[in-house]
């Protein structure tokens, strides 16, 4: 009887490292399978953001814009006080295009006119503050977009920007 205890406990190895073998085996061929899926997942998601991005990089960029010096002006402002007030100002404008650079160039007599007159109507205190000055930018903006002729259309300025601002 002592050999068939002895015969049957190799059996028992054999099926327990069977068992084992087919466990790890099961593991690898499940853990190669979530690779491969988390794999699938990924490449998915940047297939589905190239596109996108693909479609901005072939979009045309944005125009660069045009900027317009003035030259500097000197200007008497209106003075409660009885002192003589100065402002000396340098303006250049960001507008859209070339095309509304050539009309301003043909009339920048007539815009010069227009900014001196409306400046030498200032205060100095109007113009000593961030705000005094963010409204002067403005309104030279809308004062500038006037159209030049008659029956012209308006000009598009994008923004008024100082290049010198002194007041005295």
């Amino acid at each position: 009887m002592a050999t068939t205890t002895a015969n049957q406990q190799p059996n028992s190895d054999k099926s327990g490292q069977t068992k084992r073998l087919l466990v790890i085996v099961a593991i690898a061929i499940l853990a190669a399978g979530a690779a491969a899926g988390g794999m699938w997942f990924f490449m998915q998601g940047r297939a589905a953001s190239a596109p996108a991005g693909a479609a901005a990089a072939m979009a045309a960029p944005a125009p660069a814009p045009v900027y317009f010096a003035l030259e500097p002006m000197t200007v008497n402002l209106q003075a409660d006080d009885g002192e003589t007030h100065y402002l000396r100002i340098g303006l250049t404008l960001k507008l859209p295009n070339q095309a509304t650079q050539d009309l301003l160039q043909e009339h920048t007599p007539e815009i010069r006119s227009r900014v001196l007159l409306a400046l030498s109507n200032k205060h100095p205190a109007d113009l000593s503050t961030l705000d005094g000055k963010r409204a002067l930018a403005t309104e030279l903006e809308v004062l500038i977009g006037q159209p030049t002729e008659p029956r012209g259309m308006p000009l598009r300025v994008d923004d008024v920007l100082f290049t010198e601002f002194v007041v005295q």
